[in-house]
């Protein structure tokens, strides 16, 4: 333990003689924090590789960063903070003579676990957004496309870092826009299992992806195809226009999935309010 937590842990013990409740929200933010750090550090080894470039500089440069995200995200509304400050508000308000009914015990933790869960996701998809913000900026220059456009297609794509496509060594394959490897592509290749919509029917095939070496080369190379084509023009002149959007790439054939559009536009509308809660 570092002298600085030993010496928080000690203030905290100080403040909860005087005023626990205060005492409950201060470690309830301090944990909230060190969660959010871990989440950071996971996503970054997820969705970034080794590289010549990499050193102790830029380790430490990117641990920082992460460290300011985690900072920026903790004490949230309807964060993990509020959760851990209520339950255990909760147990210094109740007697201890005052448990609950052996038959309400299932409910009650079926629904806590089902809060926790909620507001998991939800740190989830912030961290998902803070850490590709600044690859969909490089992206946002260079086609017009609104970063949180883009933010929400790789997080609908990628169920949010989490169904990740993967190489044959079962290392992430980096592709958070599921774009297909086809003839013209000479780069690397993953072949997974995915569901297709054939006549309106959800069918599993096996289907080539393109793979890339980072996370952020697969914003450039979503930039290039949307760019380089001129079948996504509706896409590039949907303008601030989410609806638009959807169903440009829709009309396009990006996806066989007939609510793909419905699906994105909902998505954006999170995208969009991650980013304005984390400015």
């Amino acid at each position: 333990m570092t002298p600085a937590s030993v010496a928080s842990t000690d203030a905290l013990r100080a403040r909860a003689a005087s005023d626990p409740r205060g005492a409950v929200k201060d470690a309830a933010r301090q944990f909230e924090a060190i969660f959010m750090q871990e989440l950071m550090k996971s996503m970054r080894q997820a969705t970034l590789s080794s590289g010549l470039l990499d050193n102790e500089g830029t380790k430490l440069g990117r641990e920082m960063l992460d460290t300011q995200f985690a900072t920026q995200m903790t004490g949230m509304p309807g964060g993990l903070s509020e959760l851990i400050a209520r339950q255990l508000e909760r147990q210094i308000g109740e007697p201890q003579a005052a448990a609950p009914a052996p038959a309400a015990l299932p409910v009650a933790k079926g629904a806590r676990a089902a809060e926790f869960s909620a507001l998991n996701g939800r740190q989830r998809q912030a961290a998902f957004v803070q850490a590709h913000r600044q690859a969909a900026q490089a992206a946002e220059q260079q086609t017009g496309i609104p970063a949180s456009f883009m933010l929400a297609q790789a997080a609908h794509e990628s169920g949010w870092g989490q169904r990740q496509i993967r190489n044959a060594d079962g290392s992430s394959a980096n592709n958070l826009f599921g774009i297909k490897a086809g003839s013209g592509w000479k780069g690397a290749v993953a072949e997974v299992m995915t569901t297709e919509f054939v006549d309106g029917k959800p069918r599993k095939l096996v289907q080539r992806f393109r793979a890339y070496a980072s996370a952020e080369e697969s914003f450039r190379d979503y930039a290039r195809l949307m760019t380089g084509s001129s079948r996504y023009s509706q896409v590039l002149a949907s303008g601030g226009d989410a609806k638009r959007f959807a169903q440009g790439l829709q009309a396009a054939g990006y996806a066989t999935d007939p609510a793909y559009a419905d699906k994105l536009a909902r998505i954006i509308d999170t995208t969009v309010r991650l980013q304005r809660a984390a400015a």
